[in-house]
């Protein structure tokens, strides 16, 4: 029985709602009723603070104002004691090196700040608003009032407002760190502001959204918005709608990703005097929207499409043979599924006023339309980048019957093409501006050098010989006779179309020695043209070949220099980009006047 009372006696009863909260918030039954006796407290000692002294009619009041001042004198013994304690404490100590040259009769306030500081009720806990008088729940972000109180959040606002704190500075416009590297990658190092046009064009983009038509905008500041809207993936079909007007013959969509077949045919329907196609990623051209070109009865004389992969064979035939004769210009890339060579020869059938082909990653075409190839005999402008590994002789046909009358030569996935073609380049082709043989790792750099000596074709403005070397990864500097574009033929070329080239890509032939390049950008030489240049995965670049390199090209705007190691502090003029090199992430340091 015993037993049973002791544990029936430590048996407590349900907590109330209110003392589950008070529990939760930190807040102490305790310390609430201390703060009540406190506040009595101090109402009883102003009262009596209040009243004459010597009016009394018994020893009443002098037994009470005795009272009141014996605890007067433990009141300030324990608060000097209080005070003791604090200067003691590290702290203080911190606080008051902190405040080296005050008066030492801080010490007492700064002692007395960290009383009260102490006293102050904790986050969680209910205090009265000095101002307003309020209970509200503190806070770590609390405000102090003018008396050392605690303020509500209203009265806190009503605090920063009369406070009058000065207005932030406004800042200009201000171009991100991913922004300035995007206008690097495209060559573009402008100091300053941008053009009204520019800008009124980027605004526009800005707001596309917002804008109902475009009006009688010319066709370049179209072109331009539509860039600008392709790059930030904003072309869909209601932007669409903005491009098409009937007085216009020519449209270019760069990204057509998100447009369906309906606004394909869109475009033909409501554009019948087209006369210049060009869609980029135009995924969603099917069969129907070719045979409802071709149903319009249009003018088409350049056409140009990109990953159009769900028209087939059969349909492009139909292409062809209805539109083939007019056609002056065909860009196909990015095909996968059709474009084989019984096509090709349906092509090279039925255009025969082509002047500007360009094929380009089309996985079907074979050694079948190399041949056919041949049969253009007005060609101009000759671009081609295969899948498909084709036989040397087939390409060397083309160079010889199509080279004479060509323009722009560009030759991509070509591995295995020997010497024999450089050989056939010199010998058949008389006026070239452009020349690009890219990925082979046959021709020796004796071939290079021999295609640039007594060569009768005028100077090239456009060269672009990048990944032509040697690729076998256990001989790292190459057999004896460099394999690709190396040091003789790298001067062959700058002798031959140094005045003259404007662009030139000799990216990954890293067989040039250290000695072609200051041969090539000695203080002697000056190549007043050359506006970029490639000098990717050179490991001999360095800070004073590129600062030859600048002293010899006076304008130069765009200096590519990925993986070259030894280019580290180098100065870069106003107006150049300089792209790569091991500290492209810093802030490069310009010379020079804006």
């Amino acid at each position: 029985m015993a037993n049973r009372r002791q544990t029936r006696n430590q048996i407590r009863g349900p907590h109330s709602a209110l003392t589950d909260f008070l529990a939760s918030n930190n807040i102490s039954a305790v310390q609430i009723r201390e703060d009540y006796r406190r506040r009595l407290e101090e109402t009883e000692h102003q009262a009596t603070s209040e009243e004459p002294s010597g009016t009394t009619e018994n020893g009443e009041n002098e037994d009470s104002i005795d009272e009141s001042l014996g605890q007067r004198k433990k009141r300030k013994r324990k608060e000097t004691a209080s005070l003791a304690k604090v200067k003691q404490s590290k702290e203080f100590a911190h606080r008051k090196s902190r405040r080296i040259g005050e008066p030492e009769n801080d010490d007492n306030l700064n002692t007395r700040e960290m009383m009260y500081q102490r006293s102050r009720p904790k986050p969680g806990q209910l205090d009265n608003c000095e101002v307003c008088g309020k209970r509200f729940t503190v806070t770590p972000y609390s405000k102090t009032g003018p008396s050392g109180g605690l303020l509500c959040a209203k009265c806190s606002r009503s605090l920063d407002d009369d406070g009058k704190r000065p207005n932030a500075k406004k800042r200009g416009p201000r171009i991100g760190r991913r922004q300035n590297q995007s206008n690097l990658l495209d060559g573009i190092s402008q100091q300053g502001a941008l053009s009204l046009a520019e800008m009124c064009t980027k605004k526009v983009a800005d707001n596309i959204n917002d804008i109902e038509e475009f009006g009688d905008l010319p066709t370049p500041l179209l072109h331009r918005l539509s860039q600008i809207l392709s790059k930030r993936r904003a072309m869909t079909p209601r932007t669409l709608n903005l491009f098409l007007r009937p007085d216009l013959d020519s449209i270019n969509i760069y990204d057509s990703a998100k447009l369906e077949t309906g606004d394909f045919q869109k475009i033909f329907t409501f554009m019948p005097t087209l006369t210049d196609v060009n869609l980029r990623f135009a995924g969603q051209m099917k069969n129907e929207v070719v045979e409802y070109l071709l149903r319009r009865d249009l003018r088409l004389r350049h056409l140009q499409l990109d990953a159009a992969n769900l028209v087939s064979d059969s349909h492009w035939r139909l292409l062809f043979e209805k539109l083939g004769p007019q056609l002056e210009t065909l860009k196909l890339s990015n095909l996968d599924f059709s474009l084989d060579d019984e096509t090709i020869e349906t092509m090279c059938r039925n255009c025969t006023n082509l002047r500007r082909l360009k094929l380009k990653q089309c996985w079907k075409v074979g050694h079948g339309s190399l041949q056919a190839f041949s049969s253009l005999t007005l060609l101009e402008h000759l671009s081609l980048d295969l899948v498909r590994e084709t036989e040397n002789d087939n390409i060397l046909e083309v160079i010889s019957t199509v080279g004479p009358r060509l323009y722009t030569l560009s030759l991509e996935g070509f591995p295995n093409a020997d010497n024999c073609l450089l050989e056939t380049i010199h010998d058949k082709c008389r006026f070239l501006s452009k020349l690009r043989l890219s990925g082979n790792i046959v021709c020796t750099d004796e071939g290079f050098a021999k295609l640039f000596t007594e060569w009768e074709n005028p100077p090239l403005e456009y060269v672009d010989f990048s990944s032509t070397r040697d690729v076998d990864s256990l001989n790292p500097d190459g057999p004896g006779d460099a394999i690709g574009l190396a040091s003789d033929g790298l001067i062959a070329l700058m002798d031959h179309s140094g005045p003259a080239i404007r662009k030139l890509n000799i990216s990954s032939c890293r067989h040039v020695s250290r000695a072609a390049f200051e041969e090539i950008f000695s203080e002697s030489k000056v190549y007043p043209n050359l506006k970029e240049l490639d000098v990717s995965f050179h490991t001999v670049m360095d800070d004073y070949l590129v600062g030859r390199i600048l002293q010899c090209c006076p304008i130069i705007k765009k200096l590519v220099a990925f993986a070259c190691f030894n280019v580290r502090d180098v100065r870069i003029p106003v107006g150049v980009a300089l792209i790569g090199g091991l500290k492209a992430q810093d802030t490069v340091v310009v010379e020079g006047k804006f």
